[in-house]
């Protein structure tokens, strides 16, 4: 049995966006552990447990500090990735139901397409713009819900969360890793810069620290290993990996999952509105990786050149 390289390069490319599919998926969640399981109304203490902790441990797992240039760069990604988007992502949904919170989120894509246009110089293309329209098409339709309570702080939060996030994601791609750091060690650097922006902020504004109980407890490990440091390994992993835009696109599953928890988990009823628009995010979500994958690399006979072909 033998393969080429533009097959294997395709499924490489289709297995990266796969698993990084995962951590939006993941991050669906977050809207109902913090309503139902964390402290209520303290969304800076519940971003800096989120943070701090998972990027120490991180740190002392990976061993490896910024140094030069990327003490500087580690700061600005850890504050747009995590630093404010944390705060803003838990003031929207403290503010705002579920459903509604996650999906403002749908926006980034043609934030990030607009970025990515300024930063990277990849031109937004007419399928991706298309893409990006749709999706945010999708998630509207999911936020028409008749017991919706669009509160305007609650709004702006989530959609400035959205521009930060995005921002953050083009600068992970621009700036890339320095030689010989994984995205681990990188995770690691920007929870950690992040966690130590919002920790201040959140003594200064909201006080001590709450009383925990135990499912505050299992709320904040949770998010800390699962929502954080193992989604955003995978974030970051497929960052390096994948065009920057078709990773923003991914970030219409979120909604898609926070609408699906809140519908099995909380009894929260789904309208055929809100159906028809989770299908339409999901068509956008893959309008924007078709209009993002790699050529594929052409066979031998068709370039001339010789491409190994293992054995297997």
């Amino acid at each position: 049995m033998t393969t080429t390289t533009a097959p294997r390069a395709a499924g490489s490319y289709a297995g990266t966006l796969a698993l990084t599919a995962l951590t939006p998926i993941v991050w669906g969640s977050t809207y109902a552990v913090t309503t139902e399981l964390l402290p209520p109304d303290r969304p800076l203490f519940t971003a800096l447990m989120r943070a701090l902790p998972a990027g120490l441990v991180l740190l002392a797992l990976t061993r490896v500090l910024p140094r030069g240039i990327w003490v500087g760069r580690a700061a600005v990604l850890g504050i747009l990735n995590i630093g404010a988007f944390f705060p803003l992502l838990f003031l929207a949904a403290y503010r705002l139901p579920g459903g509604v919170a996650g999906v403002l989120g749908a926006v980034a894509p043609m934030i990030a397409l607009g970025f990515a246009a300024m930063v990277l110089a990849e031109k937004p293309t007419g399928r991706k713009i298309l893409a990006g329209l749709v999706g945010v098409f999708g998630v509207a339709l999911v936020v028409l819900r008749g017991n919706a309570q669009l509160d305007t702080l609650g709004v702006i939060a989530g959609l400035a969360g959205a521009a930060s996030m995005s921002l953050g994601t083009v600068l992970t791609k621009r700036w890339g890793r320095p030689e010989g750091v994984g995205p681990l060690a990188l995770t690691g650097w920007q929870l950690t810069a992040g966690g130590l922006f919002i920790a201040p902020l959140a003594f200064l504004i909201e006080g001590a620290p709450p009383a925990l109980d135990g499912r505050a407890v299992g709320g904040y490990l949770y998010l800390g290993i699962i929502g954080t440091a193992v989604a955003y390994w995978l974030w970051f992993r497929g960052i390096s990996r994948v065009p920057a835009t078709s990773i923003a696109f991914l970030g219409l599953l979120s909604p898609v999952s926070a609408a699906v928890i809140g519908w099995v988990a909380l009894g929260q009823a789904l309208t055929p509105l809100q159906i028809a628009g989770m299908v339409i995010a999901l068509v956008g979500t893959l309008l924007g990786q078709l209009a993002g994958r790699p050529a594929p690399t052409a066979l031998p006979e068709e370039s001339g050149a010789q491409v190994s072909v293992p054995a297997c």
